[in-house]
């Protein structure tokens, strides 16, 4: 599992950087709409995965801080909960806890694929 978060991270720095390269050229508009498609969707694959490691494992997907940080144009200095909150962006824990939260919740009222929605994924519960 080690060896996946760092992959997400060192993949995820590599798309920063040359989104950095090009942060004068673009709006703020644009630097949230290439931040999002190109970083926020690697967070976002199989985070599922990631649901109950450890805070040390989880811990080093920073790169979300350092994202809001460039879309922003803010130093590392400047405190991170502010900054996320002004782009309307979850912290990665409580990302991957909503996207759960969604998917289950899909699951519950048959809205999820049929795959998800299957007996054997499923389970039965029985009430009396």
């Amino acid at each position: 599992m080690q060896t996946h978060i760092s992959f997400i991270i060192n993949t995820c720095f590599f798309h920063l950087r040359r989104i950095a390269s090009t942060r004068r050229y673009l709006t703020h508009d644009a630097r949230v709409k290439l931040v999002v498609s190109l970083i926020f969707s690697r967070l976002d694959y199989c985070n599922s995965l990631l649901a109950g490691l450890p805070a040390s494992f989880i811990h080093g997907l920073r790169v979300q801080n350092a994202a809001a940080r460039l879309t922003l144009r803010k130093t590392k200095r400047d405190h991170i909960t502010p900054l996320l909150r002004s782009l309307h962006w979850l912290p990665v824990n409580t990302r991957i806890s909503y996207k759960l939260s969604t998917l289950v919740y899909k699951c519950l009222n048959d809205s999820a694929p049929e795959y998800l929605q299957s007996s054997e994924c499923r389970g039965t519960i029985e009430h009396d």
